[in-house]
């Protein structure tokens, strides 16, 4: 392990390393600024600490300790098509990345009508040339996240999605991003670009999962850009290894009546953040954010959002769910921003925890920041403990105590399951959440 000082320079050596080991690919110029800039921004600023408001609460020092590389050669690594399909379990299109890497075996890519792109992000930056460089990394900011400076400096690949003006995809669409530890610590940087044109629509499910208790670190970025009149829908399924490293940025363009929702599930990892930020960039656009932990252990799980309401008469929803048991923790910082064109502004934001024993921890922060004067916009949070008298009820029914802690723990979390439209998924993450609650007894 490195000394937490030395880490920014084992990260810019690293750099260097990962700057040979590429020198003979043929990279477009616009790729290769980018990539400077990138990692010259994280040589400026390096990495954030505890006196940094926006990581008050989350020290990052064992990511900057780790001794970790980018894995170059794709290897399966033992895993199978049938494991993957019990894993994820979704109908339509699936892109597959074992340690950051695309795989052809295990991606499946459906008939498509005309004009539609599902591919990996390093194929497309050559077939697909115009698209990306109009649209990749023009969303997420590097300059003040040295994790999103990290990414685009390491970027290899990720995942391509292109839908064309009026295209609906029926099916679903899965992004499947699994690791595996070795020799040395693997650090992957997924980087993601989802283009839906004016009045498409589209359904989107990120999912990173480990079935082995390996170290590694992935560190990834989705940008989405959604056009006007555009609906969609967004689901991300976090179940690392619990000695995984998990840092993720969803950045979302919105346009003019749009109508786009994000779901996002936290079960596993060591140390997780998970940043969502919408641009509500046009008028008449409505943005949901909602998202649900479940943190065991000594899990540490951050989740920051922010809500920028940029131009008038645009709606946006946040619903942000902790169930934390052991000596697990989490974070809830939500932002709502509204700025001074966006008059007729409707923002909600609400934050709900179950803590199970008395030694879980949250830290919540709701905020509003509010530039206009004709606006309605509401926050709250709220932070308990397994209602008594419930407990009470159900134990008087015959049922016993792990039980009835069970029954109204899912309760209390199935709030945003239920939000999930893709039936599939929706029973497959029920089941799991019912699964961890009984493990966890």
């Amino acid at each position: 392990m490195k000394s937490r000082n030395a880490g920014k320079e084992y990260y810019l050596d690293a750099f260097k390393a990962f700057e040979t080991a590429r020198r003979n690919r043929d990279e477009s110029s616009w790729l290769q600024r980018l990539r400077a800039d990138a990692v010259a921004s994280f040589a400026a600023t390096g990495f954030p600490t505890t006196r940094d408001e926006d990581w008050k609460y989350v020290d990052v020092s064992p990511i900057a300790a780790l001794d970790c590389a980018p894995v170059f050669d794709y290897k399966l690594n033992g895993l199978a098509s049938g494991g993957i399909d019990s894993l994820t379990a979704e109908k339509g299109s699936r892109l597959t990345f074992v340690n950051g890497q695309y795989s052809p075996e295990l991606s499946t890519v459906q008939s498509l009508p005309a004009g539609v792109t599902i591919c990996n992000l390093a194929a497309a930056l050559t077939a697909h040339a115009e698209v990306i460089q109009t649209h990749l990394a023009r969303y997420a900011d590097s300059d003040q996240s040295a994790f999103n400076a990290l990414n685009l400096a390491f970027l290899q690949d990720g995942a391509f999605i292109y839908i064309p003006d009026g295209v609906v995809i029926e099916e679903p669409i899965t992004l499947l991003f699994t690791a595996k530890g070795g020799a040395t610590t693997p650090m992957t940087h997924p980087r993601n670009l989802i283009v839906a044109g004016k009045n498409s629509q589209v359904t989107i499910i990120e999912s990173y999962i480990c079935s082995t208790d390996d170290v590694y670190f992935t560190n990834s970025v989705t940008e989405i850009v959604a056009g006007d009149g555009a609906i969609v829908d967004h689901y991300k399924v976090q179940m690392e290894s619990e000695q995984a490293f998990h840092i993720a940025t969803m950045q979302v363009q919105a346009g003019r009546n749009t109508n786009f929702s994000s779901h996002s599930f936290s079960f596993g990892g060591k140390l997780v953040r998970n940043n969502a930020n919408s641009v509500l960039g046009a008028e008449g656009s409505t943005c949901t954010l909602n998202g649900l932990v479940l943190g065991h252990g000594e899990q540490l799980i951050d989740n920051h959002t922010i809500m920028d309401h940029a131009q008038p008469r645009c709606n946006s929803h946040e619903l942000y769910a902790n169930v934390l048991d052991g000596k697990s923790r989490a974070v809830f910082n939500g932002k709502i921003f509204v700025r001074p064109d966006a008059q007729k502004t409707d923002a909600k934001q609400s934050n709900r925890n179950l803590l199970l024993s008395k030694d879980a921890v949250i830290d919540t922060k709701p905020q509003l920041e509010i530039f206009a004067d004709d606006v309605k916009c509401t926050h709250g949070a709220t932070i308990g403990q397994l209602d008594e008298d419930a407990l009470f009820y159900l134990r008087a029914r015959g049922i016993n105590k792990d039980k009835a802690r069970d029954i109204l723990t899912y309760a209390f979390a199935s709030e945003i399951i239920d939000y999930i439209k893709v039936e599939i998924l929706r029973d497959r993450l029920a089941q799991e959440l019912l699964s961890r609650l009984a493990r966890g007894r």
